[in-house]
């Protein structure tokens, strides 16, 4: 996660004088940032809503996602159920942080350079379009028709987890390919929803979301900084769009790409400015200048804040929430469905399920190697050294685990809890066989690293710094 050496060595300053943070902080920061533990966390909420479900609890937990809760603060006032507080609300956060993840991957990360971004681009186009066409072939013209965009999504918490389930006999340069080709696959997810599951628009509504954001561009280009002016300026806006009939995560997306990318200081300009500050700093302490101190000091923090971006802060400070508190909610809140046998049966032989797995089992992997090998033949991109065709199917496959974002598209798709349900068994049936099987495959298309060796079979060496707005 971007950030996450930052925040570490925060915690290791603070655990050298707090017994707190030397003992639970710190640990917890490397468990959570340990490969795959998002993703564990997330299928335990779902495990839990199943069992939740399909027990004697699972009508009062129905009727508790029901209870209204109202947000009245004279200016706005918001009153929806828990169910759309969470995906209306704080999926919006999650659909934030996607936005800095995009915003950073284009403008530092794997979609900087054109050539480089064709491959996954085309992989995940590929990805997009393959699913959606068999889902459609198998629902044209039924009542299921409108869930085509139900196997377009990748889940990368999911996808990302299992990769690194496999650990080290993984090269690096495959998990570049596979998050790029999900920040591009969430791009495309966020399209298809402003485009194809907006309601009715209110355009007063829609007016007065176009004169906050004004406002917010205005605010940023007259150097306001502030982190209240924009989160009050950013609420506003959310509540304008959610209504204007326009699906409120979009707001999330829309400000997430507004977060002012650049950064103070470079690292030579910190460098340079820091030895200065020091100098200074032990001439004050010697003479015991406490007002020099002090200011010197509030130099050295005004320096050490501007190496990072407010991009890079906000999704370093927001990226756990999400993992671990927004979308294990979200997915206590929508993967619950009883599975008794008739449900299932019924499930199963309904084409909404056959078009969930035929794209996110099948049309993934077809369609994200197929983009691939089209955008290498046409030399417009070429693989990345190390990879081999068998791993990017592995890939294919990996992101047809759609989990979250399928749900969500499911939730808007369909109003029928019928179909809502069906979509729900073929999205958990889905995602287990697409990651079962990219586990598998990338098991064997890859070898173990030897100890001491790289991926070349070559005497170690570290790896390279991931790329950061320097």
């Amino acid at each position: 996660m971007a950030g996450a050496p930052r925040a570490r060595g925060s915690l290791e300053a603070r655990a050298t004088r707090d017994r707190f943070a030397r003992s639970i902080l710190l640990p917890a920061q490397s468990f959570i940032h340990t490969e795959g533990i998002g993703s564990a966390v997330l299928l335990a909420a779902a495990v839990g809503a199943l069992v939740l479900a399909n027990s004697p609890a699972a009508e009062g937990v129905r009727h508790l996602w029901d209870v209204k809760l109202t947000l009245d603060l004279a200016v706005v006032r918001v009153s929806e159920d828990i169910h759309h507080w969470v995906n209306d609300g704080l999926m919006a956060l999650f659909f934030f942080v996607v936005g800095l993840e995009i915003k950073r991957e284009v403008m530092f990360g794997a979609l900087t350079d054109r050539k480089k971004a064709a491959l996954p681009a085309a992989a995940a186009l590929g990805g997009m379009v393959v699913p959606a066409l068999l889902f459609g072939a198998l629902n044209f013209g039924g009542e299921g028709a409108r869930g085509w965009g139900i196997p377009m999504a990748t889940d990368i918490a999911f996808a990302l987890g299992a990769l690194g389930l496999l650990g080290k006999r993984i090269p690096s340069e495959l998990r570049v390919f596979l998050l790029a080709l999900a920040v591009v696959d969430d791009l495309g997810a966020i399209l298809v929803i402003a485009l194809f599951y907006t309601g009715t628009v209110s355009v007063p509504a829609l007016g007065s979301a176009a004169v906050i954001l004004a406002v917010i561009l205005l605010a940023r280009a007259a150097g306001v900084r502030s982190p209240g002016a924009f989160g009050v300026l950013g609420f506003l806006f959310w509540v304008a769009i959610l209504e204007s009939g326009v699906h409120a995560t979009l707001a999330g997306v829309i400000l997430g790409l507004l977060v002012p990318a650049q950064h103070r200081y470079d690292d030579a300009t910190a460098l340079a400015l820091g030895r200065r500050l020091t100098a200074r700093l032990r001439g004050a302490v010697a003479r015991s200048d406490h007002d020099d101190i002090e200011a010197t000091l509030g130099a050295l923090e005004e320096v050490v804040v501007g190496t990072e971006s407010p991009l890079e802060r906000l999704e370093r400070k927001m990226h756990p929430w999400t993992a671990f508190v927004v979308l294990p909610l979200f997915a206590f809140v929508n993967a619950g469905i009883p599975l008794s046998a008739e449900r299932v049966t019924a499930a199963l032989e309904s084409p909404v399920v056959g078009g969930i797995v035929l794209g996110l089992v099948m049309g993934k992997v077809v369609g994200v190697a197929g983009g691939a090998w089209l955008a290498v033949r046409s030399r417009l991109a070429s693989l990345p050294e190390g990879v081999r065709w068998g791993q990017v199917g592995g890939v294919g496959l990996l992101a047809g685990v759609g989990f979250t974002v399928s749900l969500f598209v499911n939730e808007l798709a369909f109003s029928d809890p019928v179909l809502v349900g069906h979509a729900k068994v073929g999205i958990l049936l889905s995602s287990l066989l697409a990651g079962a099987l990219g586990m598998l495959v990338l098991r064997m298309t890859t070898t173990p690293v030897p100890a001491g060796s790289d991926d070349l079979g070559t005497e170690a060496s570290p790896p390279p710094p991931p790329p950061s707005p320097r």
